[in-house]
């Protein structure tokens, strides 16, 4: 099935870590957040590895170097080298290298992986934009403290006319005390300031699949995130399989009205579905679409749940079986909707299975 005909979540018989050899998994909200393991990761990474999967750590965050992630994984339980650890900063890297001069000049706005990830490529970072030279402007996370005049120094730069990147987008990070804002948040502050466009490195584009492909040699991957517009938009993009898991910022209304491009191929609650197989999504007989215990339709604007031991009046489902559940709800959702978003009401079906 390709991605773009994609309407009902796939059905696995084999375990996922047994079915692809390698997980390219993002790390905040998926494997951890706020720097605290999110529950179940460990285990379930120990034992996919085990199992002979192996284990490509790929983030959009380009504040710390891979050997700090590496370190960080490896003391929450999760045994990790640097090289198996690929960042926006990277592959943004590698973006500003094949544009400029060997040895060229690079305003960083940003933290200490980006530094890294340039000085790799033979790249010089620089701090001022009054540098002579200075060949771009690069921008990445760096942390909720970076200050106020750092985003001042790039738009000088960039008002100049020197070229500007951004090692990825996204609006929001997850952290330990709820969602915060993100490197996107921070490059639409420059944005606004100069009424210029960066090139973009990090996840769902190009560049950072290439660099995934180059520093893993994967050659039966499997993304694994948390979020539709990143880590699953880039699955697609890269025409590979995806699994959603809802630890991190995507919820289960978000993949209702997912548009095409961000329906990811599995989903799970966390990093446990690694470890199982994906029971499969059929048409029921009386119309809908079921997957376990659960039938799904849509009728007269709302999604509608029907089935679970115990009636309708049940407490709700939680567990494994809610999983099921809402598969069934987005073969609903996503047919209805075809090459669109759902808008049917959604909410009194995902209250069934506590989500």
């Amino acid at each position: 099935m390709t991605r773009h005909s994609r309407t009902i979540p796939a059905g696995s018989e084999r375990s996922l870590h047994q079915a692809y050899d390698t997980a390219l998994l993002d790390l905040d909200g998926v494997v951890y957040a706020g720097g605290e393991a999110i529950a179940h990761a460990v285990d379930s990474l120990a034992a996919a590895r085990a199992g002979g999967m192996h284990l490509a750590y790929v983030t959009n965050n380009a504040l710390r170097t891979p050997d700090a992630v590496a370190e960080h994984l490896s003391e929450l339980g999760i045994p990790t080298e640097a090289g198996e650890v690929i960042t926006s900063a990277q592959a943004v890297a590698r973006l500003i290298a094949e544009q400029v001069e060997p040895g060229a000049k690079v305003l960083v706005i940003g933290g200490e992986g980006l530094r890294v990830a340039l000085r790799e490529r033979g790249l010089v970072p620089v701090d001022s934009a009054e540098e002579e030279g200075l060949a771009a402007v690069v921008q990445g996370y760096g942390g909720p403290d970076l200050p106020w005049g750092r985003f001042a120094e790039a738009a000088y730069a960039v008002n100049r006319g020197v070229p500007w990147y951004a090692s990825n987008t996204d609006l929001t990070i997850p952290s330990a005390r709820g969602i915060a804002p993100g490197n996107g948040a921070a490059v639409e502050v420059v944005r606004i300031a100069t009424g210029t466009e960066p090139q973009v490195a990090g996840k769902p584009l190009p560049p950072m699949h290439r660099e995934t492909v180059l520093r893993t040699g994967a050659k039966r991957p499997l993304v694994i995130g948390d979020r539709l517009d990143t880590d699953i938009e880039g699955a697609f993009n890269g025409d590979v399989d995806s699994l959603l898991v809802l630890t991190g910022v995507a919820d289960a209304a978000q993949l209702l009205r997912a548009e095409p491009k961000y329906r990811p191929t599995y989903v799970d609650r966390d990093l446990r579905g690694l470890l199982t197989g994906q029971p499969e999504v059929v048409a029921a007989a009386g119309g809908g679409f079921r997957c376990g215990d659960w039938t799904a339709v849509a009728l007269d604007g709302v999604l509608e749940l029907r089935g679970e031991p115990g009636g309708e009046e049940s407490e709700p489902a939680g567990g494994d079986g809610a999983m099921d559940g809402l598969r069934a709800l987005c073969a609903a959702a996503w047919t209805q909707a075809g090459e669109g978003s759902c808008g049917l009401d959604a909410g009194k079906a995902l209250a069934r299975l506590g989500l």
